[in-house]
Parts: C-alpha cells; structure tokens; sequence
C-alpha cells in the first residue's frame, strides 16, 4: 500500500488517540510529511522500538505499540501455553505512561498477566521486576536519553536481559502478520486490576530491588563519615526518588537537587537532549555547582540506566567521560575486593568492543578475566546470564560500555544508574579518606597506564535517503575501506557481520566469534582503532575512535587528527 493511502486509512480509522487525528488533519497535502509517516514502518529489533511520537507507520503511538504488544503476546503464547507474566514500567517521556497503560490492556486481553509499577521506574528496576515476579517478558516505555519528541519500547526476557535476536525475530514475526486496526485485542485497564490480570508491583519488590543494590558497596560506612556533598540532576527523568534513597541509605546527607530538573516532565525543556554525556545537559547542574560546591555533581538520564559525573578541578569542575568513569570503577572494586578478600575466584569483568582498552591494562594487573562483546549492553547481561546457567554468576564483579552505562552485581540484566551512583559516591568518599581526589585518582591511572583517548562522533542520516546512504557507506566500507588515515596505515580490519578479522599486513584472517553485527572496525598503526557502526534506534552512524600518547594531550591530538580525516571520507 502506497503512503498516501495508508495516510487516508489513519485518517478514517485512527480513532484512539484525538492527537493522531488533530495531527493527521494538520498533514493533508503535504506529501514530504506523510511520506516520512508511512513510507516504512518502526524497526522492531533487540533494542525494540524507537522513534518520534506521532501519527503513522513510522512514528511512536497507540497502534504502533498496540501491534508490538499483540505480537509479543503472540509470542509468549507459543513459548508459555499454560499461561505468561509480563512486567511493565515507563519513564517521563510524554504518552509513556500512556503507552504502559495500553500495553497491560493488550497483554491482558490475551490472557497474560500483568506485573506494572504504580509509577514511573527505571529501566534497571524494569529488569528487575521481570526476575523478581517470575515473569515471562517486560516492556519498558522509554526513548532512554533521546530528545523529547521520541519515544520507546524495550522488550525484556525472562533473564530480565533485553531480547535476544532470535526472540527478537519470532516476535517481528508475529507483529508483521497483525493488522494496526483490526488484530489487536485490548480491556479497559480497571477490568484487568478487577479479575487479577493486572498488578500493580509492591513496595516489597521495590525494598528487595534497593537491598540488592545496597550489596553492591564494598566500604558501607565510608560515605557516612566523609562529609561529601552531592549535587544531583535525574534531568526529569526516574532517578529522583531511587537515586536519592541509595544516597540517603550510605550516610550521604547532603544531597542539593537542581531544582529545575527534579520531577518528571517530558518536554525536557531545560536540557533539549537530556544525555549525562553532553555538557549541555549538564548546563543547570554545573551553574548549581558554583553555587553549592559540592564535592560531586550527578546526573542521570531520563530513564536512569546511565549516569555522568563532573568533579571540583581548581576553581571549575571537569566533566567525565563513560571511559574513565567505568576504567576508575572498574579499579576501584577489583582492587577493593581483594583486599577485603571478597573477590571471587577466576573473576570476569564485561565490556563493549568500542569501550576504552585501558581496562585491559587493569584487568591484568588485578588478575580479572576481560570478556569483549558487541555493543549494547544485552550482551552485558547475557554474559551474567552464562555464568548463572553454570552456578558462577558470582564471578562476575563488573561491566560496562562507553556511554555511561555501568553494572556491578548480577541482580539485574541492564546497564544501572542507581547502584553506579552509590558506588561513585562510595569510591570518591573512600578516595577523600585517603586524601586523594577523583581528579588526582584519574591521573594516577593514567600515569600508571597509559593514556587513552577515547571519543565519539555521530553523523545522521534522515528519512529514507539517510538509511539508504547509512547502508551504503557501511558497504563501502567493507569493499573499499581507505589504505590510510591522516598518514597512519590502516593494518587491520575486523567486520563483524563477516565474522572475520583480517590482518592487512599479513592476509592472515580469524573468525570473529561473536553475533554477527553491523560493525567494522579499522586498526591503524600505532594503536589507535576507528569502530563504525549504524545506531540501532537512531538514524546516525557513529565513529569510536582510539588513540594511546605518552600524555592526554599526546592522544587527543592523535584523535583529532584521524577524526578531520575520517569526515572528509564519511561525507565523500
């Protein structure tokens, strides 16, 4: 069916919502806007959907996230006949609570049972929620740290570990042997909490989720004795209430909030991409830090899986990146765990192959088993996954990507914001005992070493033209990749959807055993590496590069250099 005819059978049939309708009205001849509503429809994969909130195939709404929901019901009835249980959170996205609403009356008008927080939750307590009640499956609402106009949907197994890519197919499949207006089941939400298809989750799985994050501190009473002061941000978003309870629990009193950005709201109308990766969502934070002094400033995203941290440098306070976040805590409970001699035996730290290689060095150094896998912090989950399967989740101590996601402990299956915050604030506390600031840790890890430069750059690629040019650009990049970067020669190149390294030099080629993915990654002589891959929920492709110096200042330059490059051959 062509857009414009898909376009007029909304308009008749796409009832549920008025804003749809108001939205639809507001389009009539306009092609490029219809075009770009229903020339495909929302990508769903392990990551679920994402995408802009709005009328049409191609946007986040009630019959988008219906179809998904009859289609995962669909799947559960064939791998639980006798009877499913799904969990369901959102965050403060707008419609998120909306769409969480929708989902539990799709799911149980299929006779599946509903476990839904009374409020919005993280999406690690999301993946809590699905061991803790003994469910099947879980649906969290949230676009993570994308802008406001997006919106989404992630869809947990039973491991409380995002879907694997072969759950993911079979439920792709069903979706796409459902009709938006007519295949879908739904019941009134209050019919469902009255025959007890639907449940709202207690506070004792909340109690159990904070204890089990509370068992993660290596130095409980440090915090209650160091006088740090915190500023904290949940960029309007989940974190407020968890995050300011484990702070409070570990003795950290004196917690000032960025007033702005404390209770939800989905506009996010104070930091326009509210990702702890960007200065500029940090913006309220760091003028409160000037104010307040704290020893720490916090912030997390919107649905607090990830969190980004500034600390006092002289008279101003330097931000970190995810690397060194994750490599200083990473340090910090290898080492602590062995000398409180509660380091398990053979243990295994996780991280993403485009996460800063420093970890190697560390995990050396401290006799930790380093296990590489693909982006997305899934693979994280699944690796804990393996380990529990062989009775030895126990080894597993640490794990965590560049983007500022970080897991100590098995308990969940997701990167989480509210157990890193505890330890960040744990490990400056025990660091301030001793006399050392994070500033000062930082350059002692460098120096010890080496340092790393670790950056990101993103290019994106809009509507149908974009993904066409995303695609072709990765191809190239397998058939033609360029001998040489800024001067440095390309040696190596891994492509992981190939399964297969190739050592230029040499001709020499390893199989790559990981899931096959579509990433390459260029190796340069000297160290460095460029890792490029499409996004999974945006329409980017990002560039990882990293580079080793004597000194930062040695690696950034490096980085820069190959970066100017490597654009002028991305933009042809």
């Amino acid at each position: 069916m062509d857009t414009n005819k898909l376009y007029e059978l909304w308009l008749e049939k796409a009832v549920e919502d008025a804003d749809l309708k108001t939205e639809l009205e507001s389009i009539r001849g306009k092609e490029e806007e219809i075009s770009d509503r229903f020339y495909r429809e929302l990508e769903f994969g392990t990551g679920g959907l994402r995408g802009v909130i709005g009328a049409g195939t191609n946007r986040m709404n009630y019959y988008t996230v219906c179809k998904a929901t009859q289609g995962l019901a669909a799947y559960l009835k064939q791998v639980k006949p006798e009877g499913a249980a799904v969990a369901v959170s959102y965050d403060s996205r707008i419609k998120s609570d909306y769409f969480a609403k929708s989902v539990a009356e799709v799911l149980s008008a299929n006779g599946i049972k509903v476990y839904i927080y009374t409020e919005l939750m993280p999406t690690p307590m999301l993946s809590w929620a699905v061991r803790a009640c003994k469910c099947d499956a879980g649906v969290m609402v949230t676009a993570s740290h994308n802008p406001a106009k997006y919106n989404g949907y992630k869809v947990y197994g039973p491991d409380g570990c995002q879907l694997t890519i072969d759950a993911a197919d079979r439920v792709l499949a069903e979706i796409n042997k459902i009709d938006v207006f007519e295949g879908i089941k739904s019941a009134k939400f209050e019919d469902g909490l009255k025959n007890g298809l639907i449940n709202y989750i207690g506070d004792d799985i909340i109690d159990a989720y904070m204890a089990e994050v509370r068992k993660q501190s290596l130095h409980p009473d440090v915090c209650a004795t160091a006088g740090l002061k915190v500023v904290y941000t949940p960029l309007n978003g989940t974190g407020n209430k968890p995050v300011r309870r484990i702070l409070d629990e570990i003795g950290i009193k004196n917690v000032v909030v960025v007033p702005e950005q404390e209770m939800p709201d989905g506009t996010f109308s104070t930091c326009p991409y509210p990702n702890p990766e960007i200065k500029e969502a940090l913006k309220l934070g760091l003028e409160l830090c000037k104010k307040e002094k704290p020893d720490l400033l916090l912030a997390t995203d919107p649905d607090c899986d990830r969190v980004g941290i500034a600390v006092p440098d002289g008279d101003d306070y330097a931000l970190f990146t995810g690397n060194e976040v994750g490599a200083m805590l990473l340090e910090y409970v290898a080492k602590e765990r062995i000398a409180l001699g509660t380091m398990p035996k053979n243990p295994i730290a996780v991280k993403t192959i485009v996460t800063t290689d420093i970890t190697r060095a560390i995990a050396k150094k401290y006799g930790v088993e380093l296990i590489e896998v693909l982006t997305g912090f899934k693979f994280i989950g699944e690796q804990i996954g393996f380990l529990e399967e062989k009775g030895e989740e126990d080894r597993y101590i640490f794990g965590f990507e560049e983007s500022y996601g970080y897991l100590a402990g098995g308990y969940v299956r997701d990167k989480d914001a509210v157990v890193a915050s505890m330890l960040i604030c744990e490990m400056a506390a025990f660091y301030r005992a001793q006399g050392v600031s994070l500033i000062e840790a930082r350059k002692k890890m460098y120096e010890e070493y080496g340092s790393y430069c670790n950056t990101l750059d993103t290019f994106a690629f809009e509507g149908a033209s974009g993904m066409a040019k995303m695609q072709e650009i990765m191809n190239n990049m397998r058939t033609d990749y360029p001998a040489e970067i800024a001067g440095a020669k390309v040696i190596a190149m891994a492509d992981y959807e190939a399964s297969k390294k190739v050592d230029i030099v040499t001709g020499e080629e390893t199989v790559i055993d990981l899931p096959k993915s579509n990433v390459i990654t260029l190796y340069l002589e000297g160290g460095a590496s460029l890792v490029i891959r499409p996004s999974g929920t945006e329409p980017k492709i990002k560039i990882y590069y990293t580079t080793v110096g004597a000194t930062n200042e040695e690696a950034a330059a490096l980085q820069k250099k190959y970066a100017e490059a490597f654009t002028k051959i991305v933009n042809g």
